[in-house]
């Protein structure tokens, strides 16, 4: 079932960075996400849910330009 919020994301291990990408055009890179955090995320169906509950206020973060389509590829690292 696709995210009624996050529309894509991206996970670069060796940063511990994840990317997030919402339907509203904003994007996140949440740092010092560990591996084990970013794996449960990707395997959980309700993305939106599992975002709230243990990513959201819980890891550092970096809004970055929206880019020019919303519906653009996260490239691995972009910060």
């Amino acid at each position: 079932m696709p995210s009624t919020v996050i529309a894509s994301y991206s996970y670069n291990e060796t940063e511990q960075a994840l990317t997030i990408r919402f339907v509203s055009g904003s994007c996140y890179v949440y740092q010092q996400v560990p591996p084990q955090v970013f794996e449960a995320f990707r395997q959980y169906r309700e993305k939106g849910v599992f975002y709230n509950q243990q990513i959201k206020n819980k890891y550092t973060y970096i809004k970055i330009k929206r880019p020019d389509s919303p519906n653009a590829p996260i490239p691995p690292s972009s910060y």
